[in-house]
């Protein structure tokens, strides 16, 4: 097993990171954290989601966000688009990349939109193959990946096989989320031997939580099994959500933190990360969640 030399950081604070913060931000100040991140260095960046603003009102006004960016050569604007409808939007207001969503827990698909695991990835055909039309790429996420808040431990080779059919449906980058945080070196292990045996390992980036403290452990367990795309949220933001108190992402800075040290190439500017963490964890009054956002302090 050979650890890449050089990482993708995938941003997520903006979307998923916002999405689960209590304070809703302005459009201007959304704008200038995806600025921010993306003169940092950031190149891969979700800037929102066309959601229903009555379930997420966090992510409302999205089109408004895609409209005002100053946009940088090279950096691909991601937004999630659970429906055609979303995907749409996506088009009209030129996202440069489309996320889809699916999970490994029927119960969590069950209780988050009242299907089967089956009937929520047969919708996002529709959209897959109008983002084929279109020339947008695709990221396909799969959540609940270790455990899930409803039914517990989950069979590594049912994530296996909701990977394999967001791969074959044509999303080229396949997301695979811990949820809840409850993963641990070796169940990520046990889950990334099944899911290798479907998809190369060039198309997979891991989406780790950090509630338990394990999010380091794991994302280098991903490493050594030569997974080179990491999906991370300045300063930890986003909280969750079926864990009272916990954190949710892992922080941006605490991975550049730990890849720098392991002279993994990612083009990013980690004091530019930090500085960016200190300064929206002011604006949405909270507490950072970064360890080196803190230590730098």
């Amino acid at each position: 097993m050979s650890i890449p030399k050089k990482v993708s950081i995938i941003e997520v604070g903006a979307r998923d990171g916002l999405q689960n913060e209590k304070t809703t931000l302005p459009v201007a100040l959304r704008v200038e954290l995806i600025e921010r991140l993306t003169q940092a260095g950031i190149t891969n960046i979700e800037v929102g989601s066309f959601v229903s603003e009555k379930w997420v009102p966090q992510m409302a006004n999205t089109d408004q966000v895609l409209d005002q960016l100053t946009r940088k050569d090279g950096v691909q604007y991601s937004v999630l688009t659970p429906n055609l409808k979303g995907f749409e939007k996506a088009v009209q207001h030129n996202a440069t990349e489309v996320a889809i969503f699916g999970a490994a827990s029927e119960s969590f698909t069950q209780k988050n939109i009242n299907c089967s695991i089956k009937e929520s990835l047969q919708r996002f055909e529709a959209i897959t193959q109008q983002a084929q039309k279109h020339n947008i790429p695709v990221r396909g996420y799969v959540s609940t990946i270790i455990g899930c808040p409803y039914e517990g431990a989950i069979d590594p080779k049912k994530v296996a096989e909701v990977a394999k059919t967001l791969f074959q449906m044509g999303c080229y980058d396949i997301s695979l989320g811990d949820t809840i945080g409850v993963g641990t070196p070796l169940t990520f292990q046990k889950m990334l031997d099944e899911v290798l045996k479907e998809i190369p390992k060039e198309n997979l980036a891991v989406h780790c939580h950090n509630t338990y403290g394990q999010a380091l452990a794991n994302i280098y367990t991903s490493l050594e099994y030569g997974i080179h795309k990491v999906d991370s949220a300045v300063a930890g933001l986003g909280g969750c959500p079926y864990a009272k108190g916990a954190s949710g992402n892992i922080a941006t800075e605490d991975v550049l933190y730990m890849l720098n040290g392991m002279n993994i190439e990612t083009g990013i500017d980690i004091n530019k990360v930090i500085e960016t963490g200190q300064w929206i964890c002011k604006k949405l009054n909270r507490e950072n969640q970064s360890k080196v956002g803190l230590a730098k302090h």
